[in-house]
């Protein structure tokens, strides 16, 4: 059902130039682990853990296939319901071990339908430990270059929905400091749209990565860093359309849950000290 081996291609190849610019900043090779999948189609899971900056860093590529669309892909298409479908998309989540470094989220993906209704999605956001002013607007501005070349209010109206999607309710939190995200989109242009999110995801986050990686850290900082990853894990597992599309199609769990960081911890009722780098996290946040 998907109509371009362009489109194939284009996936294929930006997992390649992701996982290939990672290694070149961590140092150290990604394990590739290629698998199939019995109703349909398969995947290969790109994987570094404990590397030098990485504690965690997994980029998936699947393309797979399904005889009945899962809930939660039909949630807000319920003429949809019973159809097959395919998929096809890149989906990373990098978790570096230096707290000042921001774990990373990135998902471009297509899915067609038997009736032949096609639809784009994406997006990327960010989740620092601890805020810095610049960072943000680094990766803001990036975020707006992807979109602007597709239509002057995209990026307002991606941003605010990243805002939306990635919201803990039972926290009232936002994962992260936001990015963009869009999801059944099928205008003309959806798939060149998709591509610059893709490729703008490198010069958006790398510049942070490796300027943050350079500043020292404490044990308390460390500490700070997985109690606020249990947030991550929180709302991938209770909230994440993607993880529970996975899940209730019977994907390969391993590569759905490669998204979670290696450790976490969660500590009752914590509250950190007012003006604290901590607290200035949770004021940008908070919501």
């Amino acid at each position: 059902m998907i109509d371009s081996k362009e489109k194939v291609q284009y996936f294929i190849d930006l997992q390649t130039k992701i996982v290939a610019h990672l290694e070149y900043i961590d140092g150290n090779k990604f394990i590739t682990d290629s698998w199939t999948r019995p109703e349909g189609g398969g995947g290969t899971s790109r994987l570094i853990e404990n590397g030098r900056i990485f504690e965690r860093a997994g980029c998936n590529f699947s393309h797979v296939l399904g005889t009945k669309l899962p809930p939660a892909a039909t949630e807000h298409r319920p003429e949809l319901i019973g159809q097959s479908w395919e998929a096809m998309g890149v989906s990373l989540v990098l978790h570096p071990r230096n707290p000042h470094c921001p774990t990373v989220h990135l998902n471009v993906r297509t899915f067609v339908t038997e009736s032949g209704v096609t639809w784009y999605g994406g997006g990327m956001d960010l989740t620092p430990y601890y805020y810095y002013q610049e960072d943000e607007l680094h990766w803001h501005k990036i975020c707006r270059q992807a979109l602007d070349p597709y239509g002057a209010d995209l990026y307002d109206n991606y941003s605010a929905w990243c805002d939306r999607y990635f919201y803990l309710k039972h926290r009232k939190e936002t994962r992260g400091i936001g990015g963009i995200f869009y999801d059944d989109v099928s205008t003309d242009q959806a798939f060149d749209m998709t591509q610059s999110v893709g490729d703008h995801f490198l010069p958006a986050y790398c510049p942070i990565l490796l300027t943050r990686n350079e500043q020292p850290w404490t044990e308390e900082q460390r500490n700070w860093q997985l109690y606020r990853r249990g947030r991550y894990v929180e709302y991938n597992l209770v909230f994440d359309r993607g993880t529970l599309f996975g899940l209730q199609s019977n994907g390969r769990t391993e590569s759905i849950l490669m998204s979670m960081p290696p450790l976490a911890r969660w500590t009752y009722n914590y509250e950190p000290e007012v003006d604290s780098p901590e607290h200035k996290l949770m004021q940008r946040i908070t919501r």
